[in-house]
């Protein structure tokens, strides 16, 4: 029985005793040709209309889409313009997640495509499959196109929910406790008066409906988003919270020294008393999406018919719809949700937060009302990803790996705390929570393997995030790989190819080898060391990458830079190479970003104890390195680009750290102290 499956057959049970409400279940159908006829119009003398099934949050699927459009019904891609949908203008479509628009998305529109074509040419419908769509075989066309709504985003032009204006708009924000969800808190006391009597005040809100995990909130309306700010200082709240500190992070986290952890991913018998000739325990920290745009939504409830309209940009449409009725008890017909583009969202946007909040303040004070979350309430009040703790152990026999050993520890991704209540969390880890365990099995040939994972809650709320657990487990898999390697006195390369079997990685490893000048190594001297790294993986069994980075290290400072990136990346078929290209360059940041800087900073009863950039920084321009990046079409079916680059990004930085200063390093972030101790072993 599938993972799915068996959640399903759990929480079908009539009865279960202590149980809260079943929350709304975010529907996850297969498109098909039928739903696709839905998203393509022809509108009149050669033009036509996609109405695009998946978000635009910055990946650019929109121009991928219409290049398969354009190329199916033979139009150039400018005769199809782009519109995003709401809740009404199509079948429900799954989440935008897990890099699958290209790989799930592509076929359905083709052949919706197909058949409109054929029909306004009279001729008989017929069968689609994939081998006779033109748009799905052979090279795409090239075309000069700005990506997406490019023209809309340089001129201005409201593409965003923050930029929804509409008559008679009010601005709201609710207020919670600055405190860990899991510690129950509520408003005790605020001064209501003073409050009033400020200009742009219009409501103070309380209602049950504000209350998410165990924490209440307090909903505030004003004329201008100034006046919030002045609002929120004039109530000067007292919150009521829970006794006791919320559980600590640290010992939840511990990694038992006896004993298995509940999931197993493999379990083969192995000599349990030789030694191990790698034994390394590795720590993440907890980290935030940091997306640019905070989350935005408009919203319209009108009392008169008790209907709602809501403009949102999120990854999954129909679930904001879902969870809206049922959490105001509307009928179907009367919600419309309208897509709009998000200013990045990496997993943070597929849960539904903010819409509730603009829901519910609009129908309390009959207006239209838009609530923007704070950059502070981004990082307090949002879901990240989970901090994780590994033990990997490897024995070595003839300068290969035996017997590998992966014991991993984390908290909840795709049974988010940020929307599953205890109870059903608990059913749900029957099954193991599959965003933990993601990518966790190394690509190598490794004759006896053990790999196991347990998923705690914590007191911080924990999701989805780029790429799920793969970029974690991928640092550790690679890192111990590496570390294999200069046990066995064997090149890394060499190392990881004579285990290698799948051919796909073996092509991009090489080619990514042959354009970096592999084995060469950077020369160190008085002032700075320097040092290449290499690392690999499988992204979901259909995407391959190889990455190279090179680091400098300040031996005095401890200063590092990342000075340049060399990535080789295998997704398949290539429908729009420069959007990958894209998605490709934002992966490596990213996973500069996870070895070298980002961290949020946890108090053990506050929460998150970060409010800005300040206290939780993302990479800047100027920590940006070269990026050298080779696209391999090999023209199989198209996989993911969005996240692929994360299972070898990390490792790749992490083992040029390793090559510069000689020290592995198991914790990340790596901080400048931390290398300064290893530079000053060596100059000492």
């Amino acid at each position: 029985m599938r993972r799915r499956e068996l959640l399903g057959a759990l929480l079908s049970v009539p009865i279960l005793a202590g149980c809260s409400t079943l929350p709304v279940i975010p529907r996850r159908p297969e498109p098909t040709q039928t739903d696709a006829m839905g998203w393509i119009s022809h509108l009149g003398a050669g033009r036509f209309e996609l109405r695009l099934p998946r978000a635009e949050i910055g990946q650019h699927i929109g121009t991928a889409l219409r290049r398969i459009a354009a190329d199916e019904l033979s139009v150039s891609i400018g005769a199809i313009s782009l519109a995003l949908p709401d809740s009404r203008s199509m079948a429900p479509v799954r989440a935008t997640v897990g890099s699958d628009s290209i790989k799930g998305f592509a076929l359905p529109l083709a052949q919706a495509c197909a058949a409109l074509r054929e029909a306004l040419a009279g001729r008989t419908p017929r069968e689609w499959p994939a081998s006779v769509l033109r748009s799905l075989n052979g090279a795409p066309r090239q075309r000069s196109d700005p990506l997406g709504f490019g023209r809309e985003i340089v001129t201005g032009a409201p593409l965003f929910a923050a930029d929804v204006q509409l008559p008679g708009l009010l601005y709201g924000r609710v207020l919670r406790a600055p405190v860990s969800p899991e510690l129950a808190s509520r408003p005790a006391g605020f001064n209501a008066a003073a409050a009033r009597a400020l200009p742009g005040f219009v409501a103070l809100v309380e209602h049950p409906g504000l209350k998410r995990a165990n924490s209440q909130g307090l909903g505030m309306v004003a004329r201008t988003p100034a006046a919030l700010d002045r609002i929120e200082a004039a109530l000067a709240l007292h919150w009521q919270v829970e006794d006791g500190n919320a559980a600590d992070i640290e010992h939840l986290l511990r990694l038992p020294e006896q004993g298995r952890l509940r999931h197993r991913l493999r379990e083969d018998e192995m000599a349990e008393a030789a030694a191990w000739d790698v034994d390394l325990v590795f720590e993440t920290a907890l980290a935030a999406h940091n997306g640019i745009e905070p989350r935005c939504a408009v919203a319209h409830y009108r009392a008169a018919d008790r209907s709602l309209r809501l403009w949102t940009g999120t990854q999954d449409l129909f679930y904001v719809r879902d969870t809206l009725i049922r959490q105001l008890g509307l009928d179907e017909s009367k919600v419309l949700v309208q897509a709009c583009r998000a200013g990045g969202a990496f997993g943070a946007r597929a849960l539904v937060l903010v819409e509730p909040e603009a829901a519910l303040l609009s129908r309390a004070v009959s207006a239209p009302v838009k609530v923007q979350w704070t950059r502070a309430q981004e990082l307090q009040q949002g879901f990240h990803r989970p901090p994780s703790r590994h033990q990997l152990r490897a024995r070595l026999h003839n300068g290969r790996v035996l017997d590998w050993w992966h014991r991993l520890v984390s908290s909840h991704i795709l049974f988010t705390p940020a929307a599953m209540p205890r109870w059903m969390q608990s059913l749900a880890d029957f099954t193991g929570d599959g965003g933990v365990s993601r990518c966790a099995l190394p690509p190598y040939a490794l004759p006896r393997q053990r790999i196991e994972f347990d998923a705690r809650r914590l007191p911080v709320l924990t999701g989805p995030w780029r790429g799920l657990g793969a970029g974690p487990n991928c640092w550790v898999i690679e890192s111990a790989i590496d570390e294999c390697a200069h046990v066995a006195g064997i090149d890394p390369l060499v190392f990881r190819l004579a285990q290698l079997e799948n051919a796909r990685l073996r092509r991009v490893l090489a080619r990514v080898a042959q354009s970096a000048g592999w084995p060469q190594q950077p020369v160190s001297d008085e002032n700075t060391l320097r040092g290449r790294g290499l690392a690999c993986g499988i992204y979901k069994g259909s995407a391959y990458a190889a990455v190279i980075a090179e680091v400098a290290v300040e031996r005095a400072s401890g200063a590092v830079r990342v000075t340049a990136m060399h990535c080789a990346h295998d997704c398949g078929r290539l429908v729009q190479p420069e959007g990958v290209r894209a998605q490709i360059e934002g992966n490596l940041i990213w996973c500069l970003g996870m070895v070298l800087i980002e961290a949020l900073p946890i108090d053990n009863k506050a929460g998150i104890a970060a409010s800005g950039f300040a206290e939780a920084p993302i990479p800047r321009i100027h920590d940006l390195p070269a990026l050298h990046i080779e696209l391999i079409d090999t023209g199989e079916t198209s996989g993911g680009a969005g996240e692929t680059a994360m299972v070898a990004g990390a490792g790749a930085i992490a083992n040029a750290l390793r090559a510069a200063t000689g020290r592995r390093f198991t914790r990340l972030p790596v901080r400048a102290a931390d290398l300064r101790s290893a530079t000053g072993t060596l100059a000492r």
